[in-house]
């Protein structure tokens, strides 16, 4: 795999390569999929993601594999836990944002029937392809990044500004952002 050509971002970090080969901007359309990624992704704000990628299994681990109905019913003594765990990143008020933020998730649920469904009802279900020749011109927001993160947080939903919403986009692959000579624009 070493001789593809890939998103520089990537380059030289097997973790990192294979997660840009594998997952990034594949489109996901569910549910415990969407909240794995926006649990870490909220964890990442601030920080580099390989260092979530890298304490990913951690996170599922102490997260119980991401299962947002149990991480919305977690109480002190399970925060308190959390906040002990050298696996993860011990910020207080991420670790509280897991727990309003998998609530949110399933009024939208209720709501829309799914997350999918809400999330990708943004794009008409249709993902955005904005043809970036280079890193440079890859953004790190959009005018739809900045609705969905307005929605999201008058929805209660906590650390998803427009940045965060976007990288949550091209991870989920709503957003396409593979450069022009990336190997993954011809499979």
């Amino acid at each position: 795999m070493s001789d593809k050509i890939r998103c520089g971002w990537c380059v030289g970090d097997a973790l990192y390569e294979k997660y840009h080969d594998e997952e990034w901007g594949k489109p996901v359309h569910d549910d415990d999929k969407l909240f794995e990624f926006l649990l870490l992704e909220t964890f990442q704000a601030g920080l580099s993601w390989i260092t979530i990628l890298r304490k990913r299994v951690n996170f599922a681990n102490a997260f119980d594999n991401f299962d947002y109905k149990k991480i919305a019913a977690y109480e002190d003594d399970k925060i308190a836990s959390l906040m002990q765990d050298q696996g993860i990143i011990r910020n207080r008020l991420k670790v509280l944002s897991a727990i309003s933020n998998a609530q949110a998730f399933m009024k939208i649920q209720e709501e829309f029937g799914s997350f999918s469904n809400y999330y990708w009802n943004f794009t008409g279900t249709e993902i955005i392809d904005n043809h970036p020749q280079v890193l440079r011109d890859i953004p790190a927001t959009s005018p739809l990044s900045d609705t969905i993160s307005k929605d999201m947080k008058k929805r209660g939903f906590k650390f998803v500004g427009s940045t965060v919403m976007y990288a949550n986009m091209q991870a989920t692959g709503m957003v396409n952002d593979h450069v022009a000579d990336c190997w993954t624009r011809t499979t």
